[in-house]
């Protein structure tokens, strides 16, 4: 690929001329991004991926899935081992400074001093990026309306609780103004009541026209905060979209058909030829039915299992969920999945 280049433009701009391949309103692009650690582990296996401005964009996987590896490359953290990755139209490997610039993050570990105020800390934050004074002051009592902590914004941090310490954590990556938020499992550990508190954060700062790019193993949130999402499993996206698309693509209902005993080849063999069937899918200790009519089907497979003497003990129809569109990608379902924590260099 060439272009033709004025010649006043320096050598060194040459890497933040845009691809005419990618769209100009790109904050976040990827292409063959890898990452491999000693011993030859793979964590992320040449991902693509293209996330529009004003985006709420997901990364949906379990752990070990290289969420975490692919956050910490685009945030200039770790350099990538191949591929390329480029962040408010800056290279993360060559301008990564600038990268730095533009981009807000919040990790899964909490780094607050226990002994600072919120208002504090948030002060302080506004000075490692040049802003001092009212200035400073002002930013702070603006950020602690944002996430709903003006009421607490004198007390000490080690008395927050662990939902006010994440929106705490939010509004500091958020002094400067970031173009893009990374934010990496920002709900893991969270009680149901603080969890939805931070989804309505994580909207109210999008609305203010903030690009967010966050990581979950959590399927309800990908389903309801995300504008688009990609599924991650074993470092390689295996599926992307906006969720109603990707559950869309199922085209099926789902019959989830659970067994008292370990019958599950015979209970497969038993329902073959069955009407409207596209696929099973094997579970540990059911089968997952993608069939055209679901509530249709159920009585077709009672009388097979009743006939083969193949005992059940629950089955349900659905329709398809992010769950089952996990499950139809990988063969396993996200939910209660528990793999080794990330890869850690």
């Amino acid at each position: 690929m060439s272009y033709s280049l004025p010649s006043e433009i320096p050598i060194d701009e040459l890497d933040r001329m845009p691809d005419p391949d990618e769209p100009q309103d790109a904050m976040i692009a990827t292409r063959a991004l890898t990452r491999t650690f000693k011993g030859g582990i793979e964590a992320v296996r040449g991902i693509d991926l293209t996330v529009a401005r004003g985006e709420v964009f997901g990364f949906l996987g379990p752990n070990g899935a290289g969420k975490t590896t692919t956050v910490r490359m685009l945030c200039t953290l770790l350099p990538p081992t191949n591929g390329s990755a480029a962040v408010a139209g800056y290279d993360v490997a060559h301008d990564a400074k600038e990268v730095r610039r533009r981009i807000g993050v919040a990790l899964q570990e909490i780094g607050l001093d226990p002994v600072q105020t919120g208002r504090e800390l948030l002060e302080l934050q506004c000075g490692l990026y040049g802003i001092t004074g009212k200035h400073a002051k002002a930013r702070a009592e603006e950020l602690l309306e944002l996430v709903g902590l003006k009421d607490a914004a004198d007390r000490f941090t080690k008395t927050y609780s662990g939902g006010m310490k994440r929106r705490l954590d939010l509004a500091s990556a958020l002094v400067h103004q970031p173009e893009v938020l990374f934010l990496d499992e920002p709900t893991t550990g969270l009680d149901p009541a603080s969890r939805l508190t931070v989804w309505d954060e994580v909207r109210r700062i999008n609305d203010s026209g903030t690009t967010v790019f966050l990581t979950t193993q959590y399927l309800e949130e990908a389903d309801r905060l995300c504008h688009r999402l990609a599924i991650i499993d074993g470092g390689r996206i295996v599926a992307d979209g906006t969720p109603e698309q990707l559950k869309a693509l199922m085209g099926r209902d789902v019959v989830t058909v659970s067994f008292e005993n370990g019958d599950i080849a015979e209970a497969e063999e038993s329902l073959s030829g069955l009407p409207g069937l596209e696929r099973i899918v094997i579970e540990q200790h059911a089968l997952a039915l993608y069939v055209e009519d679901g509530a249709g089907s159920i009585a077709e497979i009672v009388r097979r299992f009743e006939r083969d003497q193949i005992r059940v003990s629950s089955i349900s129809v659905a329709r398809p969920t992010l769950d089952d569109v996990f499950l139809s990608a990988t063969g396993r379902r996200i939910e209660g999945i528990d793999d080794s924590e990330e890869v850690a260099e």
